[in-house]
């Protein structure tokens, strides 16, 4: 019995995902872990943002509308 050969799919780097550029100024759209440095990206997820090398977390804390004093 020979079983199928599987297809391998290639990853593409997405790099200029992550930076604004403008005329000859190019800006970083994520923020930069305070821990390891200007080097390292925090990555963004639902609930927060956290660093890969380091383990730093930042919470993001949302306010539901039922939660919000009334005017």
């Amino acid at each position: 019995m020979r079983m199928a050969k599987q297809e391998s799919k290639k990853k593409v780097s997405q790099k200029w995902k992550a930076y604004d550029i403008s005329g000859e100024s190019v800006k970083r759209r994520s923020k930069s872990c305070p821990k390891c440095g200007e080097g390292v990206h925090l990555a963004k997820h639902k609930d927060r943002q956290s660093c890969g090398k380091c383990g730093y977390t930042e919470s993001k804390i949302e306010k539901k509308e039922s939660e919000k004093p009334k005017e």
